[in-house]
């Protein structure tokens, strides 16, 4: 588990990172699941090495999305279940099931308390429109 990335906290592991890429990441940082944040944005992608003459070694990249400050335009909290079955193995595809669990609550509510306090209301726009 990291924030931003296994190399750098402020490191940004965006949906649309190529699949090369990503595993790079994970495989340095000897990972077969990888979970992380950062984005505000959820996704699950598995991912493998392609290295010529190798059995491929499938890795799993989880961004678990954000319960507050959404920036993929849903502005439903968004939680992560994880779930590793009993056919689960190290460089497996199969075994791991991502959830994305999207929760409503009052937007405008939190919005009113931000501009409330002494935060910026940037913050409070950037709930309303989840960006």
């Amino acid at each position: 588990m990291v924030h931003g990335s296994p190399r750098r906290v402020n490191e940004y592991l965006f949906e649309d990172r190529g699949h090369r890429s990503l595993s790079r990441a994970l495989e340095g940082a000897h990972a077969d699941i990888l979970c992380f944040g950062h984005t505000h944005k959820p996704f699950y992608k598995v991912v493998s090495s392609e290295a010529p003459g190798e059995e491929r070694y499938w890795r799993h990249a989880v961004n678990i999305g954000s319960v507050g400050k959404p920036k993929d335009g849903d502005p439903r909290a968004c939680y992560t279940i994880l779930a590793i079955d009993e056919t689960a193995r190290p460089g497996a595809k199969q075994g791991i099931n991502v959830e994305h669990i999207r929760v409503a609550y009052d937007v405008e509510a939190a919005t009113v308390a931000v501009e409330q306090s002494d935060l910026p209301n940037v913050y409070a726009d950037s709930l309303r429109t989840a960006q």
